[in-house]
C-alpha cells in the first residue's frame, strides 16, 4: 500500500475497489493517474464526469462551450439552480471539487474544432464524447481515430439512446465504418426539438464512464467493435456488430491524413 502512495484518507474512500481482486490498490493507482477529457458537460456528461469523479480519475478535462440554462436541470445533474447563466465547465468543476478532493480539473470553454482538437486530446489518455451535435461526433471519432486515443461514444434522443467505445487500435473499426456522413442539416432531431426523457442520459452516460474506467483498468471487454441501442421505452437493449470497412474514409485504406481535410459544418463528408 506505502508504495502506491494511497494515503489514509484514500485507502477509505475508495476501500470498495481496494478489495475487489480486479481493481485493487494497484488499478486504484492507475485511476488516479489517468488523464480522461469529457467532450461536453450536459446531459451525457454530467453522469460521466459524476462516476469518473467518484471513481478517483486523477485529472479529468471538460470541454464545453454552453452555459448553464434552466431547461438543462431536468436531466444535467451536475448543475443546479443556482448554476443557470454559469458556464457549464465552471458549474462541473465546482461540481467535482465539492466530491472528490482528489480530482484535478482542468477546464476548456471552448468549442471542439478541427484547429484545438489535436492539442487537446494531446493532453489525456482516453476520451469520452459526449457532445450533442453530428459535427462534434464525426471530428472526434477523426481525431481520436487519426491520433490512436481511445474513445466512448453516446447519442440520446427521447427515450432511445445509443454507445459504443473506440479503442482505435489498427484494424479496428470507427465512427465512420458504421455512419459514413452526417446525414444533411435538419434532417434528424435534436433533444431541443424532439425532447428527451430526462432519465436517459443517466443510463447511457453511466455506460460511458464505465466503458472508460475498463480502458484505465486494461480489464474486461470494451464495446469495441459492438454498438448498444437502448429503448428506455421498452426496457430493451439490442447490440450490433461495427466491422472495419477497408474503404472507411478515416481508418481504411488510402483514408484522410488530417481533420483539416473534412468540411465538419456541413455533412462532415470527407
Amino acid at each position: 500500500m506505502t508504495d502506491l502512495s494511497l494515503d489514509a484518507e484514500q485507502l477509505d474512500r475508495y476501500s470498495r475497489h481496494i478489495i475487489m481482486d480486479d481493481v485493487g490498490p494497484e488499478g486504484q493507482k492507475r485511476l488516479l493517474d489517468a488523464d480522461v477529457l469529457c467532450i461536453g458537460a450536459g446531459g451525457l456528461g454530467s453522469p460521466v464526469i459524476q462516476y469518473l469523479a467518484a471513481a478517483g480519475v486523477g485529472t479529468l478535462g471538460i470541454a464545453d462551450d454552453d452555459v448553464v440554462e434552466r431547461s438543462n436541470l431536468q436531466r444535467q445533474v451536475i448543475h443546479g439552480d443556482p448554476d443557470v447563466g454559469r458556464p457549464k465547465v465552471d458549474s462541473a468543476r465546482d461540481f467535482v471539487e465539492r466530491q472528490n478532493p482528489d480530482v484535478e480539473v482542468r477546464t476548456h470553454e471552448t468549442r471542439v474544432t478541427a484547429d484545438n482538437v489535436e492539442d487537446l486530446l494531446a493532453e489525456y489518455d482516453l476520451v469520452v464524447d459526449g457532445s450533442d451535435n453530428f459535427a462534434t461526433r464525426y471530428l472526434v471519432n477523426d481525431a481520436c481515430t487519426l491520433a490512436g486515443v481511445p474513445f466512448a461514444h453516446g447519442a440520446i434522443l427521447r427515450f432511445e439512446g445509443q454507445v459504443t467505445t473506440f479503442e482505435a487500435n489498427e484494424g479496428g473499426p470507427c465512427y465512420r465504418c458504421l455512419f459514413p456522413e452526417a446525414p444533411e442539416p435538419g434532417t434528424v432531431p435534436d433533444c431541443a426539438t424532439a425532447g428527451v426523457l430526462g432519465v436517459l442520459p443517466g443510463t447511457v452516460g453511466c455506460i460511458q464512464a464505465t466503458e472508460a474506467v475498463k480502458l484505465v483498468l486494461d480489464y474486461g471487454e470494451t464495446l469495441d467493435g459492438r454498438m448498444i441501442f437502448y429503448d428506455a421505452a421498452d426496457m430493451t437493449f439490442q447490440e450490433i456488430r461495427v466491422e472495419p470497412r477497408p474503404d472507411c474514409p478515416v481508418c481504411g485504406d488510402g483514408g484522410i491524413e488530417s481533420v483539416h481535410d473534412v468540411a465538419y459544418e456541413s455533412t462532415c463528408a470527407i
